[in-house]
């Protein structure tokens, strides 16, 4: 066996980390057996609550509003998500934090140490090092957003003391199935016999239902056992107590009124404040929030990526949209801002994605197309997005061989009245965002 490897720096574990698994930092292989291993040969232990966070899409808002609630009321946070959009540790915060290159490197060599001859994917080693980077801190809660689907997922490894499915839509069907039935048994994986489940879709999936109902995991469905009002400058959530299996009806509801809007944009965003209010409920008896602490919680959440404005003229909005679901949600919100006379949009999206969905969802929102070609192998080239928006008869500014090309043109020819969108992908925003010269 060659010698195991001690890298001086990130970017040497990272480098080490895609060479690993035969198919690099984009290599998707489903299954627990080698993450679970090499976890046990680590000693892992779930020594304080774990909320594991899954769904198509508003996961990543769900875990920052989880985040901050709990920093708002005291308490030692571990947040693992992915993917990142400038620097890899952005992956890993430590309370409230992106983790510092010596903590990651101290627990990608722990990693390297245990894994033998496990060739673990990019996501595995990442989620077996996150939580390195935990067990050395002490965290009174951690949270983890699932990576792909759920019942295989690595972070599925981990014991949860809540899960959390946001919502179900198509997306990932090469590995999750061609409909939401399939989907959402994959995304149910998570669930546990006797541990509160929340569901943000409200119409979900049957075979989500069925899966909780089998195992005995005690689920709440947005609208039918919790939910939002909104008002007219405030919203409004109610609930309940978590729900035991075999119980239905009969719970007091909970209501707490006046919540100001959270800080994240868009109204999915009270949904997913909603799923977060839900699963803090359900574990009230280990990590107990006042309305103080949501309040200011949800008053200072933020999220790269998601629905941002940037302040200026013309405005710059920035979405990592990858799916009709996520592009349908998109379109609401820019429907719901202000009037801009034209909307330039840079777009980019990798090619295993559904790019006619996306399209036909904000097709009526943008008035020009700057279609550009992302970096990687997957991505979806700047001439093919561009022949199929013109198919559907869009206009198409140009083509571009990147989204800081794209992003300069629209730059140079919006008016003051515009805006410019920057969408289709983590990689798209990224790229815009390395741009304009801001951090994550």
């Amino acid at each position: 066996m060659p010698p195991l490897p001690r890298l001086a720096d990130l970017d040497g574990w990272l480098a080490h980390l895609e060479a690993l698994h035969p198919r690099g930092s984009a290599g998707v292989e489903l299954g627990l057996e080698r993450v679970a291993a090499v976890k046990l040969r680590l000693d892992q232990r779930e020594n304080c609550p774990v909320i594991l966070v899954g769904g198509t899409n508003g996961k990543g808002s769900t875990c920052a509003m989880l985040e901050r609630i709990l920093l708002a009321a005291g308490y030692r946070v571990g947040l693992y998500t992915s993917p990142h959009l400038l620097r890899y540790n952005e992956r890993v915060r430590v309370s409230g934090a992106a983790a510092d290159d010596t903590s990651l490197c101290t627990a990608f060599d722990r990693v390297e140490q245990a894994r033998g001859d496990a060739a673990l994917t990019y996501f595995e080693f990442g989620t077996l090092a996150a939580w390195e980077v935990f067990a050395a801190t002490g965290f009174d809660a951690i949270i983890l957003e699932v990576g792909l689907g759920g019942r295989l997922d690595a972070t599925n490894i981990y014991r949860p003391a809540c899960t959390i499915v946001t919502g179900i839509d198509l997306d990932h069907m090469d590995f999750l199935g061609a409909d939401r039935e399939a989907i959402g048994r994959e995304k149910a994986g998570i669930f546990r016999k006797g541990i509160p489940a929340i569901c943000g879709d409200h119409k979900p999936p049957q075979s989500l239902i069925d899966h909780a109902d089998v195992i005995g995991a005690p689920l709440q469905v947005r609208g039918r056992d919790f939910g939002y009002l909104r008002e007219e400058q405030q919203w409004l959530y109610w609930g309940r107590p978590a729900i035991q299996p075999g119980q239905s009806g009969g719970v007091e509801k909970i209501r707490r009124g006046g919540l100001a809007f959270p800080a994240l944009r868009g109204e999915q965003q009270l949904a997913n404040a909603a799923c977060a209010i839900a699963a803090l409920d359900a574990l009230h008896q280990y990590l107990p929030v006042a309305m103080k602490d949501i309040r200011r919680g949800l008053a200072e959440v933020e999220l790269t990526g998601r629905f941002q404005v940037l302040p200026g003229r013309p405005a710059v909005v920035l979405d990592v949209a990858h799916n009709p679901q996520a592009a349908r949600v998109l379109s609401a919100n820019l429907g719901d801002m202000a009037f801009h006379r034209n909307t330039w949009a840079v777009f980019g999206m990798l090619a295993d994605k559904d790019i006619d969905g996306v399209v036909d969802a904000l097709r009526e929102r943008v008035t020009y197309w700057l279609p550009c070609t992302l970096e990687g192998s997957r991505a979806a080239r700047a001439d093919v997005l561009a022949s199929r928006l013109q198919l559907k008869g869009l206009k198409v500014a140009g083509e571009f061989a990147s989204p800081a090309t794209a992003l300069a043109f629209a730059q140079e020819n919006a008016g003051e009245d515009d805006r410019i969108l920057a969408f289709g992908s983590f990689l798209t925003v990224a790229a815009a965002l390395h741009s304009l010269g801001r951090p994550t």
